[in-house]
């Protein structure tokens, strides 16, 4: 299929926001200490539930069929869009479609096939080790559990989040700049820290959720709230947000920065 970077005027998932006027100071922190926890965890859960509406179609964009092909594309997807690694995962898995293919790979020829994905070098590295204590620690099999992922080389709480939410059904928060950005716009934390901002969101929102969330939450960033100009305009939690006003508030101008989903993944 053919993917287009055009923009559409009204994609399904816009929802005009809310008339109201913007947020005084909007480029600041607008985490409100003020608010109580319990005032926060209403907000939160009520643009939780609007963000499943927005985006029902919410889902991990790296293409995989197992736990293996997930773990290596999460870990080439660093500093990387996930459609520059579904470009590159079919022939890197043809080659080596498992842990034991892959740690006696050639370097040579795994970083050829990387180049693609940026920092290919440091990427090489990173999967070879993965592969080999994968085959070394663990008999081959990719591990089902935080402790035993967080071990492997170039595995982070991210990583290995993503990995237990969609290939293990294991709920996890994926914090990655998309949704650490849009945490912190909704008022839900102050936190820059990776570890202590899933702390903090897993307080809001129910463990149960915590997966299809992350899609969402990401989904969105990817879509609508931009990291250079929110389509505030257009966005549907508008009236729960305390950012509001950080980018166009004018509907129609706020339309044409939203993002179709085959454009979604170029930010």
């Amino acid at each position: 299929m053919t993917h287009t970077l055009d923009r559409v005027s009204t994609p399904a998932y816009a929802r005009p926001a809310a008339r109201r006027a913007p947020a005084r100071r909007p480029a600041e922190v607008p985490f409100d200490p003020d608010e109580t926890p319990l005032a926060r965890t209403r907000r939160a859960r009520r643009m939780a539930r609007e963000l499943a509406v927005i985006h029902p179609d919410a889902h991990c964009e790296l293409d995989f069929t197992n736990a293996f092909e997930l773990l290596v594309a999460t870990v080439l997807s660093a500093q990387t869009t996930d459609k520059t690694v579904n470009r590159v995962t079919p022939a890197l898995f043809a080659k080596y479609p498992d842990p034991v293919a892959l740690a006696g790979a050639d370097r040579g020829d795994l970083e050829e096939i990387l180049k693609p994905t940026g920092f290919f070098r440091a990427k090489a590295t990173s999967v070879l080790g993965l592969a080999q204590a994968l085959v070394e620690r663990f008999d081959g099999e990719v591990p089902g559990r935080m402790a035993d992922l967080v071990t492997l080389p170039g595995v982070g709480r991210k990583t290995a989040n993503v990995v237990l939410g969609n290939a293990f059904d294991v709920p996890g928060l994926t914090v990655d700049t998309h949704f650490g950005r849009l945490v912190r716009r909704f008022g839900w934390t102050a936190e820059e820290d990776p570890v202590k901002v899933e702390a903090e969101i897993a307080e809001l929102v129910p463990k149960r959720d915590w997966t299809m969330f992350s899609h969402r939450v990401i989904f969105h960033g990817r879509r609508v709230c931009h990291a250079k100009k929110a389509a505030c305009g257009a966005c549907g939690l508008a009236r729960w947000c305390p950012s509001y006003g950080i980018g166009p508030t004018d509907p129609e101008v706020a339309l044409k920065l939203v993002k179709t989903p085959a454009a979604s993944d170029t930010e």
